[in-house]
């Protein structure tokens, strides 16, 4: 891996843990009142394409999931900050919407079948998502379906992924 490659690796990293670390979101403009998590950590699968997920609701409406993804060709793992939002009417069901960042590590076979990406078997990019999570009453299960649209800064690629989830509700 060349200085250029590391560089922007360090440069993303260093960007990601800065928004973490701030209070940035997006809730100014979505949140309308006060909610309470329906759960606070929860661990599964996420089908489409498959992964495993945890997701830590840290604070009232807002959440850090963890997304791992793994094929015989590699791997790559996805942390997203998601905000909250209720939709009234019906109880433990919300929309959220959140931002992060992916890395992921990928076999020389990988960029032979993937011709259209750069020479690289790094990728390094920004991920959105926006989705609907429900918490079944009575039950320990969590349901969540979502978009998570990705883009790769040193593969240069966009991504349409998303899916749904199923999360055991550890408390």
């Amino acid at each position: 891996m060349n200085l250029k490659k590391l560089t922007l690796v360090f440069l993303f990293f260093v960007s990601v843990s800065k928004l973490i670390a701030q209070d940035f979101t997006l809730d100014t403009a979505i949140a309308t009142g006060p909610y309470v998590n329906p759960y606070t950590k929860s661990i599964g699968v996420k089908v489409s394409p498959g992964a495993i997920t945890y997701k830590n609701m840290y604070k009232t409406a807002r959440a850090i999931e963890v997304i791992g993804y793994a094929s015989l060709d590699g791997f790559s793992a996805a942390v997203l900050k998601e905000i909250y939002t209720p939709i009234e009417g019906v109880e433990n069901l919300s929309w959220y919407i959140g931002y992060g960042g992916h890395m992921g590590i990928w076999s020389e076979e990988w960029k032979k079948t993937n011709t259209n990406t750069s020479n690289s078997n790094i990728a390094v990019g920004f991920d959105g998502i926006i989705g609907f999570d429900y918490k079944l009453k009575n039950s320990p299960l969590n349901i969540s379906v979502d978009w998570q649209p990705a883009f790769s800064i040193i593969q240069s690629y966009f991504k349409n992924n998303g899916g749904i989830s199923v999360r055991y509700v550890l408390k």
